[in-house]
C-alpha cells in the first residue's frame, strides 16, 4: 500500500523522492513537476522534511574523496 505525501493531488512519499532526484529543490519546484503541495498545503511540512532527508549531510561531504 502506497503512504501518500499529498492527500489532494494522491502523490505518494515515493514520487516525491523521485521528483527530489529528478532536481527539485523546493517545495515549489515539487508542486510544479507532481502537483504534491499545491492544494491545502497540510503536506508543505512533509515535503520539506523530504527535501531536507534528500541533502547530503555536511559528515557525508566531508568523507567524499578529494579529486585531484
Amino acid at each position: 500500500m502506497p503512504v501518500y505525501a499529498c492527500i489532494c493531488a494522491a502523490v505518494t512519499t515515493s514520487q516525491v523522492e523521485a521528483t527530489i532526484l529528478a532536481g527539485a529543490r523546493t517545495v515549489s519546484d515539487i508542486g510544479e513537476r507532481c502537483f504534491a503541495g499545491t492544494g491545502c498545503g497540510n503536506c508543505v511540512d512533509r515535503l520539506e522534511e523530504l527535501i531536507e532527508q534528500s541533502e547530503p549531510s555536511s559528515e557525508s561531504v566531508e568523507k567524499l574523496p578529494q579529486s585531484a
